[in-house]
């Protein structure tokens, strides 16, 4: 099944769902994890179900196809990568204070913060475990070995763009290259990692594998830019979780950053007093949208995905023409577009 890019964000994630990979991803994660009286095993389940979009398992197992392999084998390890990425999502809630995910409780909100902190950490180790399964399936052992390194390596960068996060709260004056940074490392290592696995895993010489690994790491950075747009350009109702989160704890996305760079003294002052002031009202939203509309900054922030998008596209150049990197081209494209 060839995926298309669409200017629709909810028609192409659904489409991407029916895909093969998809299909496989959702039969499988829910024989994995069924209904179970272990209350570990209940938080698990209510964190990964109903799946979210399952973006980066489905690039794993594209990744697998077009690095020569099949999908199959490589199941288990495009699970754990959805493993890991939950497991930051259940540990940014708790930092971030959120009480809903993907249209419902957190596992913070619903079972509290010491449970949920477990609920994340087992996740973690039950990724490691799974890339391990592979070797069921036939997968050499050097191959998971290094994909085991990948792995590893990127949760480091993801932890390295965590405390870098932090350290950026509160200042709209910081630089977006610094901001650019963060965000390689806290969301480009996992999307970097998710292709470099899928394609070690799926056979490929370390050229395709390197290749692979800097289309994921250019989707992850465009992908974080469309999510901070999704705050100006959708509502929580439609995209299932807080759009004011980022407000709230501080933190300057790309918007507003380049807003705060664009702006005069009143809405600069404006826009640090939003970050300041630790809340995220109605008036203070409505007040930065409004600054970041006005200065421009909302088109400049788009350009930026659109740039990095486009650089994923450009490795993508040189693979052989197939239904997978058609569908890995479609989601470059799908992540420069906030909807």
């Amino acid at each position: 099944m060839t995926i298309v890019a669409s200017t629709d964000p909810l028609d192409f994630t659904g489409k991407l769902s029916a895909s093969h990979s998809g299909r496989l991803l959702r039969d499988r994660l829910g024989q994995r994890w069924p209904e179970s009286a272990d209350r570990l095993s209940t938080m698990v389940r209510h964190a990964l179900l109903p799946a979210g979009k399952l973006i980066r398992p489905i690039m794993a197992l594209e990744s697998a196809v077009a690095a020569g392999g099949r999908p199959e084998p490589v199941l288990p390890a495009a699970l754990g990568l959805e493993y890991l990425h939950v497991a930051t999502l259940v540990h940014d809630d708790i930092i971030d204070g959120d009480a809903t995910r993907r249209g419902r409780p957190t596992v913070s909100a619903a079972y509290g913060t010491p449970d949920a902190i477990v609920t994340g950490d087992a996740l973690i180790f039950t990724a490691f475990t799974a890339i391990v399964e592979c070797r069921a399936g036939g997968v050499p052992a050097d191959r998971i070995v290094a994909a085991v390194d990948a792995l590893a390596g990127a949760g480091s960068d993801l932890c390295r763009g965590q405390v870098l996060e932090a350290g950026l709260a509160g200042d709209p004056a910081g630089a977006a290259t610094e901001y650019l940074e963060m965000v390689r490392l806290k969301t480009g290592a996992l999307f970097r990692a998710v292709c470099q696995i899928g394609a070690l895993l799926g056979g490929a010489d370390a050229e395709r594998a390197r290749l692979l690994a800097g289309y994921g790491e250019s989707v992850g950075i465009a992908f974080q830019i469309r999510d901070d747009l999704l705050a100006y350009t959708s509502d929580a109702a439609t995209i299932g979780k807080s759009t004011t989160s980022d407000l709230a704890n501080g933190r300057p996305t790309l918007p507003v950053l380049l807003a705060h760079r664009a702006g005069g003294p009143a809405q600069r002052r404006q826009l640090a007093e939003a970050l300041s002031r630790g809340c995220a009202d109605p008036a203070a939203l409505a007040g930065v949208r409004d600054i970041v509309r006005a200065t421009g900054a909302l088109a400049a922030a788009r350009d930026v995905a659109a740039e990095h998008a486009g650089r994923a596209h450009r490795r993508l150049s040189t693979l052989d023409e197939s239904t997978a990197r058609d569908t890995l081209a479609a989601i470059a494209g799908w992540a420069a577009v906030p909807g």
